[in-house]
């Protein structure tokens, strides 16, 4: 290759990788520090936390579905306390990206909960969901109490004994430790953001992989 051809075709990479920056940081909020409230639930209702990578895209696969009061994003499972956005990004604090769901389980049962949440990740991958990678982004179910995670166990047990995939299903059951509400603009992004969130969740493969997976998905 001639001395000419190598040199444009390193300008070439070069600009590509600086779109792929450009479109990174014109689409990632501007960073503020001001968290979430966290809803308390009402008599009756009660919580659920998981963990399936991008909390966007978590959301979006509880918000609006009968039964749920709220679905607030959040961290959990890590050893600092009030951590930050750019702190869990780093994954230096332990925490995964989460959702809280507060729901009435006289309308939604904690196994339904289950259902969709198993229908919006991949159990497959460690560390990592779709096109994010760290621990930050593992996939997990944090029970609350015995009860949960009975319900948990077993319904990870009847997606093995199906024989639906041949890899191990590697996502975590872990006790809920303190949920951590992120900060306000992270909240309904997909509301806030529709165009943002769209182009991401586009981007990142998720629907593809998830019909790859599921043959449909349970989200928005």
């Amino acid at each position: 290759m001639s001395t000419k051809s190598h040199n444009g075709l390193f300008a070439v990479a070069i600009a590509l990788t600086l779109g792929a920056v450009i479109a990174f940081w014109t689409m990632r909020p501007a960073p503020n520090h001001n968290m979430a409230p966290l809803p308390s639930p009402k008599p009756g209702e009660k919580v659920a936390i998981f963990a399936g990578g991008c909390f966007w895209c978590m959301e979006t696969a509880f918000e609006g579905v009968p039964g749920v009061k709220s679905a607030v994003s959040g961290y959990v499972g890590g050893r600092t306390k009030n951590p930050t956005y750019e702190e869990v990004s780093s994954g230096s604090t332990g925490h995964a990206e989460s959702v809280r769901v507060v729901f009435d389980p006289k309308v939604i049962s904690y196994e339904k909960l289950l259902t969709i949440f198993w229908h919006n990740i991949d159990p497959l991958v460690k560390n990592a969901q779709f096109c994010d990678h760290g621990t930050q982004y593992r996939s997990g179910i944090f029970y609350l109490d015995q009860a949960q995670r009975k319900a948990a166990e077993l319904s990870k047990r009847r997606i093995i004994d199906s024989k639906r995939f041949k890899k191990p299903i590697v996502t975590e059951i872990t006790k809920a430790g303190t949920f951590y509400p992120a900060e306000e603009y992270h909240q309904d992004f997909f509301k806030k953001k529709p165009f943002h969130y769209k182009r991401y969740r586009l981007g990142c493969g998720r629907d593809r992989r998830l019909r790859e997976l599921w043959g449909t998905t349970a989200s928005h």
